[in-house]
């Protein structure tokens, strides 16, 4: 599931080329989540990279991750 995930977000990546020619990188609702980088390639490696670490560090955090598509990896809430 957590690959799933990992590939739904990123599915949803934007990259921008910026004016020093440079490539910028980030998943719309997560915040905080970006890279910059040379090339697309790069940018997008790098990308996922962070994309790893921010999600670690949120779900240990007890913050909630975003929900992308039908995969949620929040805790349900027990009623």
């Amino acid at each position: 599931m957590l690959s799933d995930y990992l590939a739904a977000a990123m599915d949803h990546a934007e990259y921008e080329q910026l004016p020093d020619g440079s490539w910028y990188g980030h998943i719309p609702g997560f915040l905080g989540l970006w890279a910059s980088e040379p090339t697309p390639e790069d940018a997008e490696r790098e990308l996922r990279s962070a994309l790893e670490d921010w999600l670690l560090v949120t779900l240990r955090s007890g913050e909630p991750a975003p929900v992308v598509g039908n995969l949620n990896l929040n805790r349900a809430e027990v009623a």
